[in-house]
């Protein structure tokens, strides 16, 4: 027995030694087929990108020629059938249209001035027909072609003019079926990637249609349909490519895999067949065995390759921390990578403060959900639990600081910046975070102070219900007023008509669709120039009031039926009015581009004015600090913060409301353009901006202060420089969110003001006789 089992071990290590190499070649051939797949994959990369593009292409012409179509069709029944010379009876017309247009479902008729859906009640209506409507007043060519849902059916909808003597005579709303876009839509061939039909542009918007793919991510950007608010995103295929994304990398290693496996075999074949001899008498114990030292194992072909090294953290640009918030431009100095890290800063801040959840909030940039994820991202990774909110307006944020108790937040916002703009906005522990405390963010990244182990949690968590339930349990409008709404295509335009509404108001709306490109006028209502279309509006519906919001729903602009812009510092003496009436002897802050006649109102309603820096978050820290009930800026913040009515944050959408409530509340007693009159009122310039190079505001800032005088007039510092004479004042100042100079001049008459102007300019020019001056 000992003989037998000796000789059948000395015959297991003969097969053992004649095995491994086959084993070894085994797996060379196997890694070296797997590395020419990987080969092939990244090669084929371009190509199936390429055919995933082609169809997003091909299915965007095919959409253009499909709504044209109907376009020329309907324009081509007018001329023939002489509708455009008599659409006055308007249902004679939808009906004729209606037999000669092929497989429309529905067509309506409007007047020119679209006097019927002005007085339509919208909820019977329908707010995206009314919205499609009213965007073609004043337009330049008809609204976009939409969709909506007729019952659980969806519809493509569409509004054509009836032009007649140089301008509308009617317009003419159709309804299609949605079969024909979805039929050209699903005959694309995508390949491997995807695309995907959404109404209105950017990740937030609305999914119609996906071809191809799920797993494929979606570009950030679309192409448009001509004539339409359709847009076709494409998604990349992802291959599975498991090595460093380099062609010439996996050839070689195939070839290492396919010759190292190929010359193991031929070794194979030319080693001799040991022959096993006769096995001895006694037994070979496995003590009795030498065991010879185990060598080190041959070097691979693989273990000479260069590591790729590792990803240096990208760097961060030190001017995107501002005074009061962080701002930069998406892509190039706010990336995804500087949110994370971003994220990570406030989370190390939050953990020493012994906070754990935060909320975060996105507008509707198309940059907003990259950046909100990787802010998130980070802040998860620093060990805090993060309740997504989606997108919503920046007070909806702070607002929900408060109603999840969480007392932090973080917007994901560019305010009123252009549309490639984004930031943050920051609150830890029911503080917004200015200037050192914004400042020691970047510290905390440049030091490279970032916690990195954490497993905090993510949650999606809706807030609008409860904040719309929260206003409208506060506010009230006594009579029904009429307002048209201009969110400036804003993330304000998902919240405040519905907010208006429910306190009481008839509510037109104007741009609210939100569209991160901003594409009927810029989101901010501090410059006149973004106001004509609410005016006009106002002035075509004989609206009561027009309000206008920014881009991220903090700030309110106010125009009258007569069309002139009630600036935010005469609000501000209307809410002061208010809040003072039932809070005698309380605080008002103003910011120190306020009106000088803004300080005697507030004294002769029994308050206290105290003029403070600009910035959402320098007033609020003064408000926390003096306990203030009020405050305002020039820019269009406004704070609450009486009788705890409201929580003391700037939020331009619940500021609506309070200005609806006071003036339907005085509507017995005086007009609304009489309320606005009894406001004292100067003659003002509004917010002049030269725009700068990066840094250069601040430095002319110190230069001008250094060398300018002013020794008939009262000089304040605190902010800038503004110099006050009994009968005006001016002030320039640096801007904290963008390399700007900031003007405002304010007098009691045209004389007065160009004087104060014209000692400004002076002491300016003597600085830098170079200065572009907007005054």
């Amino acid at each position: 027995m000992a003989r037998k089992e000796g000789g059948a071990g000395r015959a297991l290590r003969i097969d053992l030694r004649r095995l491994l190499p086959l084993v070894g070649a085994t797996v060379l051939l196997v890694a070296g087929a797997f590395s020419a797949w990987q080969a092939w994959l990244i090669a084929d990369e371009g190509d199936a990108a390429e055919r995933t593009r082609a169809a997003q292409r091909q299915t965007v012409k095919a959409l253009d020629d499909l709504i044209g179509s109907k376009r020329q069709q309907v324009q081509r029944v007018l001329a023939e059938s002489g509708l455009a010379g008599s659409p006055d009876d308007h249902a004679a017309v939808a009906e004729r249209l209606r037999a000669q247009l092929k497989g429309v479902h529905a067509v309506e008729v409007y007047s020119g001035g679209l006097d019927e859906v002005v007085r339509a009640n919208y909820r019977e209506f329908g707010y995206a027909k009314a919205a499609q409507l009213m965007a073609a007043l004043g337009a330049n060519e008809p609204p976009p072609a939409s969709t909506s849902l007729h019952g659980n059916e969806r519809r493509l909808t569409m509004v054509e003019p009836v032009a007649a003597d140089g301008g509308v005579r009617a317009w003419i709303w159709l309804e299609y079926p949605f079969d024909d876009v979805a039929a050209r839509f699903e005959a694309a061939s995508p390949g491997a990637g995807r695309i995907e039909l959404r109404q209105g542009d950017g990740h937030d918007s609305l999914s119609l249609l996906s071809h191809g793919s799920r797993s494929a991510e979606l570009e950030p950007e679309g192409q448009r349909v001509a004539g339409t608010s359709l847009y076709v995103f494409a998604a990349m295929p992802r291959a599975f490519i498991v090595i460093p994304h380099s062609e010439a990398l996996a050839v070689l290693l195939a070839l290492v895999g396919f010759g190292g496996g190929a010359f193991l075999l031929w070794a194979l074949r030319r080693r001799p067949v040991v022959e096993v001899e006769a096995e001895p008498e006694e037994p070979v114990l496995v003590a009795d065995v030498v065991r010879k030292p185990r060598l080190p194992p041959a070097p691979s072909a693989t273990a000479a390759l260069p590591r790729p090294a590792a990803k240096a953290p990208e760097e961060v640009d030190p001017s995107i921390f501002r005074a009061y918030d962080i701002r930069g431009v998406a892509g190039s100095t706010l990336t995804p990578g500087v949110a994370h890290r971003i994220g990570q800063a406030i989370g190390a801040l939050m953990a020493e403060r012994d906070l754990r959840e935060i909320v975060v909030g996105r507008d509707g940039r198309l940059s907003g959900p990259e950046l909100a994820g990787a802010l998130s991202d980070g802040l998860r990774a620093a060990g805090i639990d993060v309740i997504d909110l989606g997108m919503v307006p920046t007070p909806l944020v702070y607002f929900a600081a408060y109603h999840f108790g969480t007392g932090c937040g973080v917007s994901v916002t560019g305010s009123h910046n252009p549309a490639d703009h984004n930031g943050f906005k920051i609150v830890i522990g029911g503080e917004t975070l200015a200037e050192d405390a914004i400042a020691d963010l970047h510290r905390r990244i440049v030091e490279n102070r970032l916690p990195s182990d954490g497993v905090g949690t993510w949650r999606e968590q809706p807030v609008v219900d409860a904040y719309v339930s929260r206003i409208v349990g506060d506010v009230a409008a006594e009579r029904r007023l009429k307002v048209v709404v201009d969110a400036g295509n804003g993330v304000a335009g998902l919240v405040a008509p519905r907010v208006l509404e429910d306190i009481g108001c008839e509510v037109i709306p104007l741009y609210c669709d939100v569209d991160g490109r901003f594409p009927n006028h810029h989101p901010d209502p501090s410059d006149p120039r973004n106001l004509g279309d609410l005016i006009a509006a106002v002035h075509t519906v004989g609206a009561d009031l027009g309000v206008a919001f920014d881009g991220d729903g903090d700030r309110l602009g106010v125009v009258t039926q007569a069309g002139e812009i009630i600036y935010p510092d005469r609000l501000l003496m209307l809410f002061a009015q208010d809040v003072l009436a039932r809070n005698p002897g309380a605080t008002v802050i103003y910011d120190v581009k306020c009106t000088g006649h803004l300080r005697p109102v507030i004294q002769e309603a029994a308050g206290v004015p105290l003029m403070w820096r600009t910035g959402h978050s320098l007033i609020k820290a003064k408000m926390r600090e003096t306990g203030a009930a009020l405050a305002g800026e020039m820019s269009g913040h406004f704070f609450f913060a009486d009788n705890n009515r409201w929580y003391g944050f700037d939020d331009g959408i619940y500021a609506a409301a309070r200005l609806l409530e006071i003036v339907a509340g005085d509507l017995e007693e005086r007009g609304v353009a009489e309320l606005f009159d009894s406001l004292p009122k100067s003659v003002s310039t509004p917010e002049l901006k030269l725009p700068m190079e990066e840094g250069a505001p601040a430095r002319f800032m110190e230069a001008f202060r250094a060398s300018a005088t002013f020794d008939d007039a009262r000089v304040t510092t605190i902010d800038g420089i503004r110099v006050d004479w009994p009968d005006g004042w001016g002030l320039v100042r640096a801007s904290n969110t963008t390399p700007v100079l900031v003007f405002r001049f304010d007098a009691d008459s045209g004389k007065a003001l160009e004087r104060v102007k014209q000692a400004f300019r002076q002491r300016l020019l003597a600085v830098d006789r170079n200065l572009a001056l907007p005054f």
